[in-house]
C-alpha cells in the first residue's frame, strides 16, 4: 500500500529553501533571493490558470495574446520568463542568467512591474549552480495557490524577517503587520471607497488586506486609490511586485525615500490612513532639522529622540476633513511627558482622538511586545454614512473609547499569538455600537471603557486604557481559611495515596524474596 506523501508547509519549504543557501550568501540575503523566485512561481501559476481558463472557454486563439490576460490583472509570460522554463533548465550552469532574464522580461511587458523587480541580481551573488538548483527545486513544491486569501509575499517577508532579523542586527522595526491585525483596522475605520495612504507602507500588505476588505464587503476596488511611501529600496521594490501581482494599481511614489524629508504626496489629503510606523524610531531628525514643518502646524515639534509623535502628526496633517487613521504605535506613546504631552493634550483637546487599544502580546514574528492600536478621526461629530447597504448613523463623540485585548487571541505555530475572526468582529462591533449609541453600549470590566474628556483631563491627558478600564481584583472575593483547608485536605489525600502505593511495591518485593528497608 503506498503511503501518502505528507505535503510541505509554507514554512517547512522556505526553510529548507534557506538552508541549501548557508555559506554562499549573508541571511540577509536569503528573503530576497527566496521572494524573487516566490513571484515568478506565483506569477506562473497565475499565467496558467488563466491559459486553462481560456482553453476552457474554447479560446485558445488568444493564448498567446497579452491583453487576455491583462484583463484579469494576470501577468502575460513569454516563454523564457515562465516557471516551467526555469524549472528545466535548473541544472544549467546559466541559470542565474535565465532566472535574470526572466525577471527582467516579465517587468519589459508588464508596465505595472517597472522598477519592482531585481536587476541582474542573481548574476551578480553569483550563486553556486548545485545550490540554485536545489533552491528551485524547494520553491517548486510551494502551491502558491492554495490559500487564494493569504498574502503570500507578505507571509514569506514576514517568515524571513522573523528568522533572520537578530542575525541582521538592523534594529530597524522593519515590521510585516500581521494579517489580523490589518483585518482588525478594516473592520474598525471600514476602507470602502476613497483614498487609502500608508507612510511606511513596507511591503505593501496594509494595502492587499484592505482590498480583500473592501471585496468581502461587495465594494468594489475601483472606488479605492491606493497611496504609499516606503524609505528602504529593497521593500519598496518588493511592495510594487506585491501589489502588482495582486492587479491593485497604486501611487508609491517615483522612488523609495524618507517620508519626513522627501514626502511624495505633499498634497494628498486621504480619506484613510493605516500604518504601522517603526516602533520608537530614535535619531529620526537633527536639532535643527524640520523645526518649521507645516506637518506640525498648531502642535508642538516632535522630539528628536523618538518619532512616534512625528508619525502621529504626519498622519493628522493627510487626513481628509472626514478623514480616519488607524495606526500602530509602542505602548509608550499612550503616555510620556515633555513635548509628547503637550501634543496628546492638544489632539484630546482638539477631540481628534477615537480610540485607544491594547494588542495581544506575541502577534508580530519580530518581537513579543503588546503594541497599541490609535484611531484618529477628523470627524466626530453626528452624521449619517452609507456603505455598501450599511448604514452608520454617528453621534457626537466628546469621548474616547479605551479597549485592552491583551486576554484575547489564539495560539499560532506555538508560540505566536493571532486574533481569532470571532473575535476582530466583537472587537469591530463593540467599537460601532459605541460611535453610534452610548444607550447601546456597556463598558465592560477587563475589556472597554468609554471616558469622557472630563476623564481624560483628570488622568492629566494620559491615554493608557489601564487607566479608565475597570480591572476586576479576582483574589478580593477569596475566603483564605477555607481555600487552605481545601489545599490541605487535597495535600493529605496525596500522601495517603503515595503511601498506599509504597506500601504495595514493597509487598511485591517482599513476595519476590527481597527484603527491602527504608
Amino acid at each position: 500500500m503506498a503511503v501518502a506523501k505528507k505535503q510541505k508547509s509554507m514554512e517547512e519549504a522556505l526553510w529548507e529553501s534557506a538552508n541549501k543557501l548557508r555559506g554562499s550568501v549573508e541571511p540577509a540575503e536569503y528573503k530576497h533571493i527566496v521572494l524573487s523566485l516566490i513571484f515568478l512561481k506565483f506569477a506562473y501559476d497565475k499565467f496558467i490558470n488563466r491559459r486553462e481558463e481560456l482553453i476552457a472557454n474554447g479560446d485558445q486563439q488568444y493564448l498567446e495574446m497579452e491583453a487576455f490576460y491583462r484583463m484579469e490583472n494576470v501577468f502575460y509570460l513569454p516563454v523564457e520568463a515562465r516557471w516551467s522554463y526555469i524549472m528545466e533548465n535548473s541544472k544549467q550552469p546559466d541559470i542565474s542568467i535565465k532566472i535574470d532574464t526572466a525577471l527582467a522580461t516579465i517587468e519589459k511587458v508588464n508596465e505595472a512591474l517597472k522598477g519592482a523587480l531585481p536587476d541582474n541580481y542573481f548574476s551578480r551573488i553569483d550563486l553556486d549552480t548545485s545550490k540554485l538548483s536545489a533552491l528551485l527545486d524547494e520553491i517548486n513544491k510551494i502551491d502558491t495557490q492554495k490559500d487564494k486569501d493569504n498574502d503570500i509575499i507578505g507571509r514569506v517577508y514576514e517568515y524571513f524577517l522573523g528568522k533572520f532579523a537578530l542575525q541582521e542586527g538592523k534594529g530597524k522595526g522593519e515590521f510585516y503587520t500581521p494579517k489580523c491585525i490589518v483585518n482588525l483596522i478594516a473592520e474598525m475605520i471600514e476602507p470602502y471607497s476613497g483614498r487609502i495612504y500608508d507612510p511606511c507602507c513596507g511591503s505593501g500588505g496594509m494595502f492587499v488586506q484592505s482590498m480583500k476588505f473592501v471585496e468581502s464587503h461587495n465594494g468594489s476596488k475601483k472606488d479605492v486609490s491606493v497611496y504609499g511611501q516606503e524609505g528602504t529600496t529593497t521593500t519598496f521594490k518588493l511592495a510594487k511586485m506585491n501589489l502588482a501581482i495582486r492587479g491593485i494599481s497604486a501611487d508609491l511614489g517615483a522612488k523609495a525615500d524618507d517620508t519626513f524629508f522627501n514626502d511624495q504626496h505633499k498634497d494628498l489629503k486621504a480619506d484613510f490612513i493605516m500604518a504601522n510606523p517603526p516602533f520608537n524610531q530614535n535619531s529620526w531628525r537633527k536639532e535643527n532639522e524640520l523645526v518649521k514643518d507645516s506637518r506640525w502646524l498648531g502642535y508642538e515639534v516632535p522630539p528628536t529622540g523618538n518619532a512616534n509623535y512625528g508619525w502621529i502628526l504626519h498622519i493628522l496633517s493627510k487626513l481628509s476633513q472626514n478623514g480616519v487613521a488607524g495606526f500602530l504605535l509602542a505602548n509608550g506613546s499612550q503616555t510620556g511627558d515633555g513635548t509628547e504631552y503637550l501634543i496628546r493634550r492638544q489632539l484630546v483637546e482638539n477631540n481628534l482622538v477615537e480610540a485607544i487599544i491594547v494588542l495581544p502580546r506575541n502577534l508580530f514574528y519580530t518581537t513579543d511586545i503588546s503594541v497599541t492600536l490609535w484611531i484618529l478621526n477628523k470627524n466626530k461629530k453626528a452624521r449619517v454614512v452609507e456603505h455598501n447597504g450599511i448604514t452608520r448613523k454617528y453621534r457626537d463623540r466628546n469621548e474616547i473609547l479605551f479597549m485592552d485585548l491583551r486576554t484575547m487571541g489564539i495560539p499560532y505555530e506555538k508560540k505566536y499569538t493571532q486574533l481569532s475572526d470571532e473575535e476582530i468582529q466583537k472587537i469591530a462591533n463593540t467599537y460601532h455600537t459605541w460611535q453610534q449609541s452610548l444607550d447601546e453600549y456597556k463598558d465592560v470590566p477587563e475589556y472597554c471603557y468609554s471616558a469622557s474628556k472630563e476623564d481624560v483631563v483628570a488622568n492629566d491627558y494620559a491615554l493608557s486604557p489601564s487607566r479608565y478600564i475597570e480591572f476586576v481584583n479576582k483574589d478580593e472575593n477569596v475566603n483564605y481559611e477555607e481555600k487552605m483547608q481545601e489545599l490541605q485536605s487535597e495535600f493529605t489525600q496525596l500522601i495517603k495515596e503515595d503511601r498506599e502505593a509504597q506500601a504495595n511495591l514493597l509487598a511485591i518485593f517482599k513476595d519476590l524474596g527481597y527484603e527491602i528497608k527504608l
